[in-house]
């Protein structure tokens, strides 16, 4: 061999004995077979073989079966974004002349989306009340193929009865599909109460460093496995394994980070509930809140994300007031390491459940500091309003 293909051709070495407790970064995209009939049958690998990069290496597939085991799911799949296995788990599942039903309190940019992409694909796209389940039962009809859920929802915080709205898509040959990046499959196990796909922004908590665009979707029954699949080649949407590689090492450090978070929420939440310029907070895991009793039934845990509604009248001394924080980050997105806070308009993104208080809720993301940092912070932060 000349030094030219000394250079191109690289050597294997042993790696029996070689048991890291991290998980390699495998990168690729051309796949190489020992024999050209190994080749000729690359297609018949099926799911869990290697034919080619862009279906997944040995590090994205490690971070995918963390996935489905939490899930309680038969397969995950990778995409750039949440918002991306958002869609991903909308289009493979629905054409034209088909109807799709989506919460009120959905994640802007997944109505976005279907107000924009699926109605130009000729699919009819309809809101309902994410707690109201008659709601749902009268607008759901024979030509609805999916209805699509997010608990909490999105800045509002409504919690959806997942077992009741998953009995009444069934009945109508509907499949479900929830949004579960507030919660992560740690604290909610929506495919466990009858939800068909579940999405993940693992952007957020699961990777957890403010560093890494990410998301998942885990479906609950071997047959939906191929739709997806299918749909991700044809789009030629893959996900860097030195990505999956980033949320792997975020994940192991994720329940630590999430109880740390909540403690120091609910911590937060008792300060900003003795002030009489907060007319309430939203957060599903306080007793007055009015999805309580479900995150109670349903939900393991809760998160570090929950929002503040002011009195009348007060919410535009917020945006200038928030200059004054010092330990907080102004910024979008959630689930870091760092605390975050963003004012979060809602009256455009509602169309069915009218929201009735001023257009504001401070969104508010609890990270790793110190609690009583946090706590010295709000309080600044609230008598700077009320000065």
């Amino acid at each position: 061999m000349k030094d030219l293909t000394h250079c191109v051709v690289t050597p294997r070495v042993k790696t029996e004995g070689f048991a890291p407790l991290g998980v390699g970064v495998h990168r690729a995209s051309t796949i190489v077979f020992q024999t050209a009939e190994d080749y000729a049958d690359r297609g018949k690998l099926g799911p869990d073989g290697y034919s080619y990069g862009l279906y997944g290496t040995p590090t994205t597939r490690t971070l995918e079966a963390k996935l489905t085991a939490l899930e309680k799911g038969a397969r995950t799949f990778l995409t750039p974004s949440g918002q991306a296995a958002n869609a991903i788990a909308m289009l493979p599942f629905l054409k034209a002349g088909d109807r799709i039903l989506i919460a009120d309190s959905v994640y802007p940019p997944v109505r976005d989306f279907a107000n924009t992409e699926l109605v130009r694909f000729g699919v009819e796209v309809a809101y309902y009340d994410p707690v109201d389940p008659s709601d749902l039962e009268a607008r759901i009809n024979g030509n609805t193929k999916m209805v699509w859920c997010e608990s909490p929802g999105s800045t509002t915080m409504e919690v959806q009865d997942l077992p009741v709205i998953t009995d009444i898509a069934h009945r109508h040959g509907a499949l479900v599909g929830c949004d579960n990046t507030w919660a992560t499959p740690l604290n909610y196990k929506p495919l466990t109460l009858g939800a068909d796909i579940v999405t993940e922004g693992l952007t957020k908590y699961i990777a957890g460093h403010s560093d890494v665009l990410l998301g998942s979707l885990t479906v609950r029954d071997e047959q939906l496995t191929a739709p997806i699949r299918s749909t991700l080649g044809r789009m030629g949407i893959s996900v860097s394994p030195d990505d999956a590689s980033m949320v792997l090492r975020g994940f192991e450090t994720l329940g630590v980070r999430m109880g740390h978070a909540s403690l120091g929420a609910l911590q937060l939440i008792e300060r900003i509930q003795a002030t009489d310029i907060v007319e309430r907070v939203i957060h599903p895991a306080l007793p007055t809140d009015p999805g309580h009793f479900i995150w109670k039934r349903d939900f393991l845990g809760a998160s570090g994300v929950f929002g503040v509604v002011f009195k009348r009248g007060l919410s535009d001394r917020v945006l200038p007031c928030l200059n004054v924080l010092k330990t907080f980050a102004i910024g979008a997105s959630w689930g870091g390491t760092r605390s975050l806070i963003a004012p979060m308009p809602v009256k455009a993104y509602r169309t069915v459940r009218r929201w009735e208080a001023d257009d504001l809720v401070l969104r508010i993301s609890v990270g790793l500091e110190d609690h009583q940092d946090l706590v010295d912070d709000i309080e600044a932060l609230l008598a700077e309003i009320s000065r």
